[in-house]
């Protein structure tokens, strides 16, 4: 998918530099000799824009993805450090106790069971050296445990705390590699919708009435796809999808003013009640695979082989969809446009 992208990119740049209008021209494109081609060439620029359009709102839910990754790892590298210290504050209350009785050994003092019995005049001063050397080993014992625990929770704390700090900067790397990416992109759409609005500019009004067409296709009008809608979650949303027939193609756009593709598809869904993701590769990558065989009523239906546009199924073969700039949502064939696949939400 990224390579499709980048070679459509490459080929806006190039029809950019082509297209462009001649400094302080007011007429016709000379590159244009008739309206068909000029039909023509404001389908390509536009084709070329929307991709860039939906490689934009890709860019966008990846930045999303990685600023997230960028705080979770920066709350964990938070919580590794508050265990490294509460560790640290555990082998202090234990180092003395140790302390001492390294010293104590290292002086040569005696603290076993042998010893007591070597040094005792009566058994009872025995039974008595002996509850106090049990008390003192069993004393020393915990603290000796107690710091080596205390030791090793501070060496994995600190080991975690490193391996969160170096999530946390490489989140934070990607995350600004991918904004500098979006961008990039952003200014590249901007060019790109700059040419598509010159040369929108430059069509007659009958140019600009056949480029709308109709909002239906012959025979197929919003009662006749209403009466053949089920019950079911697609439906509703191509239920709602239909009241926006008319409204029209904006880069970007979510409605309820106007639209682009993947726009259109998230509005609809969102009036039902569903979250789709924002571009129409990722709307590509979510729901469930249907063949295009068993399509029904509101799936969502990607064209194209980066699937960079994307519409609502509307039934006999047709779709909803916010076509491109200068057409509003309207109801298409779906032959129109090469098949890329379906989901459904």
């Amino acid at each position: 998918m990224k390579r499709s992208m980048c070679a459509a990119l490459a080929t806006g740049v190039l029809s950019l530099t082509l297209v462009g209008l001649p400094a302080g021209s007011a007429g016709a494109d000379p590159l244009v000799s008739n309206p068909t081609e000029a039909l023509e060439r404001l389908a390509d620029l536009s084709r070329e824009s929307e991709q860039t359009t939906e490689a934009l709102h890709n860019a966008q839910i990846d930045l999303d993805g990685k600023q997230a990754a960028q705080r979770d790892a920066e709350a964990r590298l938070a919580g590794d450090r508050d265990l490294l210290a509460a560790a640290e504050s555990r082998i202090d209350q234990f180092r003395p106790t140790v302390g001492k009785l390294a010293a104590a050994s290292y002086q040569g003092a005696r603290t076993n069971r042998l010893f007591a019995l070597m040094v005792s005049d009566s058994p009872q001063q025995l039974l008595d050296q002996m509850s106090a050397l049990d008390a003192i080993s069993n004393e020393t014992s915990k603290a000796v445990s107690g710091f080596k625990q205390a030791t090793a929770d501070a060496t994995a704390a600190a080991e975690a705390s490193q391996a969160s700090a170096d999530a946390a900067r490489a989140a934070t790397e990607q995350a600004k590699q991918v904004s500098d990416e979006l961008q990039n992109k952003q200014s590249e759409l901007q060019k790109q919708i700059d040419s598509v609005t010159k040369a929108f500019d430059q069509l007659t009004g009958a140019e600009r009435a056949q480029l709308a067409g109709s909002p239906f296709p012959a025979g197929v009008d919003a009662r006749s796809i209403l009466a053949n809608l089920g019950s079911g979650t697609g439906s509703a949303a191509l239920q709602a999808g239909l009241t926006q027939v008319g409204k029209p193609y904006s880069w970007g756009a979510t409605g309820p003013d106007a639209y682009d593709c993947s726009g259109l598809v998230v509005w609809a869904y969102k009036q039902i009640g569903k979250v789709l993701p924002r571009s129409s590769q990722a709307q590509a990558d979510g729901g469930t695979p249907v063949d295009k065989s068993q399509l029904q009523p509101g799936d969502v239906v990607l064209f194209y082989s980066d699937a960079s546009h994307v519409g609502l199924y509307a039934g006999d073969g047709n779709v909803l969809h916010a076509s491109t700039y200068g057409t509003p949502v309207k109801v298409d064939s779906m032959a129109s446009m090469p098949f890329y696949g379906a989901r459904r939400y």
